[in-house]
C-alpha cells in the first residue's frame, strides 16, 4: 500500500464548497479518505458534496460558520457521526479583503482576523479535543492549516490579509508544540499557497487594479508570474497534492512546519 494512501481516514474540510477547499476535498477522497465538507454556502456546499460522493467515498455536508464555536462542535460531531471517525482537519476557510494602509478599515481587519485566525484557532481546539486519546475520535490525527504566500512576502494592499495569514503560521507552530507536550497525538502543519485563479484569486487581481497597483488584471497577473521562479500561476491541484501529502503517512515526521506551495514566489 502506498504511504500516500488515505484509505480508512476521515477528514473535515472547512470552506469546502468551492475554490481550494473543493479541490482539497476531492483530492483527499481520490486518495481514499472519507470527507465531510463544511461551509456557510449551503446550496453550493450540498451540490459539491453530491459531486464528491461520486468519487466513491463516504461524504457529507454541514453548515459551518468557523467563527461560531457551536458550529465547530456540530461540524466535528457530524464528521464523526457520518464517517465513524475524525483523522484529518483541513482548516481552509478564509477571506481576503484588499486595501492600502492609507484606507485602513478596522472592520475589514476585524472580519479577516475573526475568520482567518480565530476560526482556525477554534478548529485546532476542537480537533485536539476530538482526536486526542480522551476524545470521541481518540486516535490522534492531522491538522493542516491553510496560510498564504502573503505571509512570506510584502505585497502592497495586503497588509491585513498578510498579517492574518502570518498569524496562522505562528498558530500552527505553537499548536504542534502543545500537541506534543500534552500527548494529543496530532500533527499540525500549514501550507502557503501561491496565487491560484480561483474566484478569490481572480478577485484579488481585480482589486490590485482598483487600488492603482496595476493598469489591468492581465498586468497584475503578469506581475505575479514574473515574481514566480516556476513561471506560472499555481493550480488547485498543486495545492491539493501538498494537503494529501501532509495528511498521509509519508509526512509522519513533519510537524510544526510551513510548506510553501508557491512556485518559489515567497523564497
Amino acid at each position: 500500500m502506498s504511504r500516500f494512501d488515505l484509505s480508512g481516514k476521515s477528514a473535515l474540510v472547512t470552506g469546502g464548497a468551492q475554490g481550494l477547499g473543493e479541490g482539497f476535498a476531492f483530492a483527499l477522497a481520490e486518495a481514499g479518505a472519507d470527507v465531510v465538507i463544511s461551509d456557510i454556502q449551503d446550496d453550493l456546499g450540498k451540490q459539491t458534496a453530491n459531486r464528491l460522493a461520486k468519487v466513491g467515498q463516504r461524504t457529507g455536508f454541514v453548515h459551518h460558520d468557523v467563527t461560531v464555536e457551536d458550529d465547530w462542535r456540530n461540524a466535528v460531531a457530524t464528521t464523526i457521526d457520518l464517517l465513524g471517525g475524525f483523522d484529518v482537519l483541513v482548516n481552509n476557510a478564509g477571506i481576503e479583503i484588499t486595501g492600502l494602509l492609507t484606507a485602513f478599515d478596522p472592520d475589514d481587519w476585524r472580519r479577516m482576523f475573526d475568520i482567518n485566525v480565530v476560526g482556525m484557532g477554534l478548529g485546532v481546539k476542537h480537533a485536539f479535543a476530538a482526536m486526542s486519546p480522551s476524545g470521541p475520535a481518540g486516535s490522534g490525527g492531522v491538522v493542516i492549516n491553510v496560510s498564504s504566500v502573503a505571509a512570506t512576502i510584502a505585497h502592497p494592499a495586503l497588509a491585513g490579509y498578510s498579517a492574518s495569514k502570518s498569524a496562522v503560521d505562528r498558530l500552527t507552530r505553537v499548536a504542534a508544540r502543545e500537541s506534543g507536550i500534552f500527548g494529543y497525538g496530532v500533527r499540525v502543519n500549514c501550507i502557503y499557497p501561491g496565487l491560484v485563479p480561483t474566484e478569490m484569486g481572480t478577485r484579488l487581481a481585480g482589486d490590485i487594479v482598483t487600488v492603482g497597483l496595476a493598469e489591468t488584471v492581465e498586468l497584475a497577473v503578469r506581475g505575479v508570474v514574473e515574481q514566480t521562479p516556476s513561471g506560472r500561476l499555481g493550480e488547485v491541484a498543486d495545492m491539493a497534492s501538498a494537503v494529501v501529502f501532509l495528511a498521509s503517512d509519508a509526512a509522519q515526521f513533519i510537524n510544526g512546519a510551513g510548506i510553501p506551495v508557491d512556485g518559489g514566489m515567497g523564497m
